[in-house]
This record gives structure tokens, C-alpha cells and sequence, in this order.
């Protein structure tokens, strides 16, 4: 018995992981983590920067800079990662969602609302396919964004140790 063309899939064209990849890699927001490294952490520093100037007027009700420079500068630098974890968190979930997508062997979708779910078992050169853009374009993106958040934590911590010795 023969297995159908990948022209012949049943899944939505809008539900279909490649689909799903192709659009989260062309999205405005989710790209950013498959920039170049210059241009990634531009974004990220810019991140922090936004979060830095959201929370420096909180930082300075509790601590102002004139006496408590040290610990205004902490509670700020925290904002900021603070905000820069919000988006590496956002970015991660996104690509871990289509990763698990192009992972697997079957494809859950929906023809026409959520009631009538169906499952689609993807044939060997589509799951083949599906599995090499995950290995060759999106791990690399998890790692970026895996490393990037160990050394945001690696910082917030820096602050938080230096905010407990004071």
C-alpha cells in the first residue's frame, strides 16, 4: 500500500508544523531569535534597556539615587532582567511549541473547530524532513535562547549577592 504525497495532506495549510515554522521564522517578534548575533543582542540590550527605564521610577520611590545610589541601581538592573526573562520566555515557548510540532509522528488538527480534532501520521520523508529543520534550524535557536537565559540568571544573581553583602 502506498502512503499519500505530501500534496495530499490533510491538515490544514495554516496547521501544518512546516506551516507553523515558516511563519513563527517570518513572524516580526519570533526572528529575533534566529538574527544574527549583532543583531540579536541589539534586541536583547534593548529589551533590558526598556525595562531598565520601566523600573528605575519604581527603584527610585524605594531608593533614591541621591542616598541609596547602590541599591537603586540593583532593583533597577533586576527590573530590566526581569523584562528580558519575560521575552526569552516568550521566544522559547514559541519555538519550543513548533520544535514539538516537527518532532512528532502524528499531527493533531482541527477541520473546522475544536470539536472535531483529527490526527494525521506524518509519512517517513515528511517526519524525516520535519525532524532535519528541527535538528539544523531550530536546536541551534534553543540553545541562543538556553544560554542566554543562564547568563541573565548568571547576572541576576551577580545582583542579587552583591544587593545581600551590602
Amino acid at each position: 500500500m502506498r502512503e499519500l504525497p505530501i500534496n495530499l495532506c490533510p491538515v490544514p495549510t495554516e496547521q501544518q508544523p512546516v506551516n507553523e515554522y515558516e511563519q513563527l521564522k517570518e513572524s516580526w517578534f519570533f526572528r529575533w531569535a534566529a538574527l544574527e548575533k549583532s543583531a540579536y543582542w541589539r534586541k536583547i540590550a534593548g529589551i533590558g534597556v526598556i525595562g531598565w527605564l520601566i523600573a528605575s521610577p519604581i527603584a527610585a520611590a524605594s531608593f533614591p539615587p541621591q542616598k541609596l545610589l547602590i541599591p537603586f541601581i540593583l532593583s533597577s538592573n533586576l527590573g530590566g532582567g526581569v523584562m528580558i526573562a519575560f521575552v526569552l520566555l516568550q521566544l522559547g515557548l514559541g519555538w519550543r511549541y513548533v520544535s514539538d510540532r516537527l518532532k512528532q509522528e502524528t499531527v493533531f488538527y482541527e477541520e473546522s473547530g475544536w470539536y472535531d480534532g483529527q490526527t494525521w501520521i506524518k509519512p517517513p520523508e515528511v517526519l524525516v524532513r520535519d525532524r532535519l529543520i528541527v535538528s539544523y534550524e531550530i536546536q541551534p535557536i534553543l540553545q541562543r535562547l538556553t544560554r542566554t537565559g543562564a547568563i541573565l540568571a548568571g547576572l541576576m544573581l551577580t545582583d542579587a549577592f552583591i544587593w545581600i553583602f551590602l
